[in-house]
């Protein structure tokens, strides 16, 4: 037996050709939306100069994003996973080649970029929820801490290095080429996914769309550990809406803008201290009371923000709190992976995921809220504060999920919500 070891385990790539196929998939995914994300708003603001339809861009890339991700959850659960997975990739990448012939036109259309931004934020939302539901049958329950560090990675990796690439890309050739590359990359998906083998979901009565999410739904309510751990994500995500809060905390501070760039990288850099250290991960006996934990201690460096009068304290708060969100997120992907059934993966992943990008914006607008009221150090510390201690209520409610332990047989669905 191989000895144990804290560091990030790259077997499955070389082991498991369609864990890598999905990778490199994802990898490339990730690329591209990050282009999107910097595209749309560069070309939206030099053609309008105005901010606010910026903002309505970005907003119907997250509507088209946050239905994507429950429709994509219902269709999972019904449909054929591989066939799923590469129309909606395909799909997407369409949208990315309208967006270059677009950008090309002499005269660019803006209400085919408001178009196209939902199209792509929908059929990229699709394609994701069908991706993470597969990863449990391809890798096997015994091997979902790799697969989820690998894959925790892949998008830190993304969300670092895209928009600096698309913005190279735009600097030297335009905002068309950058939607091209994003189209290529979009498409060239497709190769490793085609050769995935069929992936279909447990048989189940047929359901009406709506009644199959509502199904979703009941299950992580009544599931004492799924539930619990989509709470505290919930609140993982909520938290990491500080971001806001940096250009404040810098200006209070007194320092310049390259000290600020410094605050955005520290979370991210943490967090990749965290995904190539999470070996030990798979060892543990007790992940929920682990989650529970690394979450509090996430929210506890946040809180600290409040506490520092100097930079390089603050900076080292934020490392500290990028790897303790990255092993809590790594705990619930998996702790959610383990006791969810084949059939109802599509639906739990997919409102998992939409728990981020909902909780993301609610913990946005509670920050910003706050921050009317009181100073940045004082928002940050009653922020942090009051997570961990709602975090804490969880904890003690949630007993299922203090002593929740990690199983290598698909749960039954009947015995699911116990």
């Amino acid at each position: 037996m191989a000895k144990p070891s804290i560091l990030l385990d790259f077997s499955l790539l070389k082991n498991n050709a369609a864990f890598r196929a999905i990778f490199c998939a994802r990898m490339l995914s990730v690329f591209a939306l990050g282009m999107l994300a910097v595209g749309v708003p560069i070309q939206i603001q030099a053609m309008t100069g105005s901010t606010l339809q910026v903002g309505v861009a970005v907003m119907l890339d997250g509507i088209g994003m946050f239905i994507g991700l429950l429709l994509g959850g219902v269709l999972a659960d019904r449909y054929d996973r591989r066939k799923l997975i590469l129309f909606a990739r395909g799909t997407c990448g369409i949208g990315f080649v309208l967006l270059s012939l677009n950008a090309f036109s002499p005269v660019p259309s803006l209400w085919a970029l408001y178009f196209l931004a939902f199209w792509d934020g929908f059929f990229g939302a699709l394609g994701m929820t069908a991706l993470m539901a597969v990863i449990p049958l391809i890798v096997g329950r015994e091997h979902l801490a790799e697969a989820g560090a690998l894959s925790m990675l892949t998008v830190r990796l993304g969300a670092i290095l895209s928009p600096a690439l698309g913005g190279m890309i735009i600097v030297a050739a335009g905002v068309g080429w950058a939607f091209a590359v994003a189209a290529l990359g979009t498409l060239a998906t497709l190769i490793p996914l085609v050769r995935l083998p069929v992936m279909k979901p447990e048989q189940q009565e047929p359901e009406h769309p709506l009644r199959a999410l509502a199904s979703g739904i009941q299950f992580v309510c009544r599931h004492n550990v799924v539930g619990a751990a989509v709470l505290v994500g919930l609140l993982l995500s909520m938290v990491g809406a500080v971001r806001i809060l940096f250009p404040a905390l810098a200006q209070t501070w007194q320092v310049d803008a390259s000290a600020l760039g410094l605050m955005y990288s520290a979370v991210p850099l943490g967090a990749m201290i965290g995904a190539f250290t999470s070996g030990w991960v798979r060892q543990l006996s007790r992940p929920g009371l682990v989650l529970l934990v690394s979450a509090l201690a996430a929210f506890g460096c946040i809180a600290s923000l409040g506490l520092y009068s100097q930079l390089i304290p603050a900076l080292l708060a934020l490392v500290a709190y990028g790897y303790s969100n990255a092993i809590a997120s790594l705990l619930q992907f998996i702790l959610i992976q383990h006791h969810t059934p084949d059939a109802l993966l599509g639906r739990v992943n997919s409102l998992g995921t939409a728990q981020d990008v909902s909780g993301d914006s609610l913990g946005a607008l509670g920050l910003g809220a706050l921050a009317r009221a009181l100073s940045a150090l004082n928002s940050v510390l009653w922020f942090g504060g009051v997570a961990a201690g709602l975090l804490l209520l969880i904890a003690l409610a949630a007993r299922g999920l203090r002593s929740a332990q990690l199983h290598h047989e698909p749960p039954a669905t009947e015995q699911a919500a116990a």
